[in-house]
């Protein structure tokens, strides 16, 4: 592929604006397990090879299982996550494919398992890490 912009090196503004949202993302109350499956799914998603490499290693060094990354993509099918990780994939996917909108069911099944703040977090962590997609899949980062 052909070299593309550095968005750092062009727009360090911008740039350490995502980064800060990313830094506040760090220090809410979701928890490690929560945000690397969003992030993981996410990534599946758009199709972000940089960010599937980058966030499944995380995932494993928060002790979250192969079985589980593997079957992310079809967590539907599987019987390894909780109601409430559940619910946060189901909201990841609709949020990340917001063309389609979310649901008033996947909405409020997500607010009757978390309080406002959390489910605050979690919206934010997912507009996050789709920030981060699309900015990698468009400046050509890839996974090593």
């Amino acid at each position: 592929m052909k070299s593309r912009i550095v968005i750092p090196n062009v727009a360090p503004e911008a740039y350490q604006a995502l980064m800060n949202l990313e830094k506040y993302i760090s220090t809410t109350s979701l928890t490690p397990v929560h945000k690397e499956l969003i992030k993981i799914r996410a990534s599946q998603i758009n199709g972000c090879a940089f960010c599937i490499n980058m966030h499944t290693a995380d995932a494993r060094k928060h002790g979250i299982s192969e079985q589980r990354i593997y079957l992310t993509s079809a967590w539907r099918e599987a019987d390894v996550y909780t109601e409430e990780e559940k619910a946060i994939l189901a909201l990841t996917e609709q949020v990340t494919l917001i063309g389609n909108h979310v649901s008033d069911e996947v909405y409020e099944n997500a607010a009757q398992l978390f309080d406002e703040k959390y489910l605050a977090e979690i919206l934010l962590a997912i507009i996050t890490i789709n920030s981060w997609n699309r900015l990698a899949i468009t400046t050509g980062m890839r996974a090593s």
